[in-house]
């Protein structure tokens, strides 16, 4: 069985190759079961989340997720999150590689909010305000700027050092980056807001979200966790990666409960924005919403894709 580290890991899957493999997947036939989700808790620690997540393809391949949550682990210094992959032969079970489950989840999730953007964000959206630091949110402008004119990118995060951290290290990457310290004022400023935070309470309200924005919601993925009010969800066309989300994502279940959002309301589906059974963005004015909790078939898409790469004669 062969090992990819973080940077054999990362190699195969710039934003220009996932974005478009994982739009392909989507529209594609795959198998990929509901996750299994268990609670951790050890005496004087922290609570965590464990999650299993399986999928399958006809093109022979089988994978497995494994993705530990600790909120925790932000106070010691540590991600909150830590996974690990093993490909498999879906014909014969027999593994074929072990992946960095971390380097592979950031960069699929943030190639999926890029997809979701690429049908749902305006056609010239270019300030771009990411919520959060952590390894997905530093990801974000780059997946962005591969299906929108970003040019313009601010960041916040509860710890104020920490996005300006973030925002120097975008700007050595040739973005104009700067940190906000006012979250109202820079939500209203921009043209996609996009949450890749573990958050508990709403973040993001309504009542700040400009004409013709887009809102990204990628972070939360439990019922508990929400990133986004209910207000949010009103008068916007709101999209989901799966179906999942309706049972899973906990900012979509305030907002059905408190009637901003009807479930049978929620316009579509990723697969079926894909596969062009559901349209897009259908004027400027519109507000749109994306809410994802994240696919064993993006991983199971960005891990093929590593593992093509090192089989082809030119890696």
């Amino acid at each position: 069985m062969k090992h990819f580290d973080e940077t054999a890991t990362r190699e195969p899957l710039a934003f220009a190759r996932l974005v478009p493999a994982l739009r392909t997947a989507f529209a594609a036939e795959a198998h990929v079961p509901p996750r299994h989700v268990h609670s951790i808790e050890t005496a004087g620690a922290d609570k965590g989340t464990v999650l299993i997540m399986p999928a399958w393809s006809d093109a022979g391949f089988l994978g497995i997720k494994t993705i530990n949550v600790f909120p925790g682990n932000s106070a010691r210094g540590l991600p909150g999150l830590h996974a690990t992959y093993v490909l498999y032969d879906a014909r014969t079970g027999v593994p074929l590689a072990m992946m960095d489950g971390n380097e592979l989840t950031a960069r699929r999730t943030a190639a999926a909010s890029a997809l979701g953007a690429s049908f749902l964000a305006r056609s010239d959206a270019r300030r771009l305000l990411v919520l959060g630091t952590g390894r997905i949110a530093r990801l974000l402008p780059a997946a962005h700027a591969s299906v929108r004119p970003i040019d313009e990118v601010h960041v916040w995060n509860h710890r104020p050092e920490s996005a300006e951290a973030l925002a120097a290290q975008w700007r050595a990457e040739g973005f104009d980056a700067r940190a906000a310290a006012n979250l109202e004022a820079a939500v209203r400023q921009a043209d996609i807001v996009s949450c890749a935070t573990l958050a508990t309470a709403p973040l993001v309200r309504g009542e700040w979200l400009a004409p013709g924005s887009h809102l990204d919601l990628i972070g939360s993925f439990t019922p508990a966790m929400r990133e986004a009010d209910a207000r949010c969800f009103e008068g916007a066309r709101t999209f989901i990666d799966t179906p999942e989300a309706l049972q899973k994502a906990g900012e979509l279940l305030d907002a059905i409960a408190a009637g901003t959002l009807r479930a049978d309301a929620v316009q579509g589906t990723l697969a079926a924005l894909c596969r062009g059974e559901r349209a897009g963005r259908a004027g400027n004015e519109e507000r749109t919403v994306f809410k994802a909790v994240g696919s064993a078939l993006e991983d199971l898409t960005a891990a093929t894709l590593v593992w093509q790469h090192a089989a082809s004669p030119a890696a």
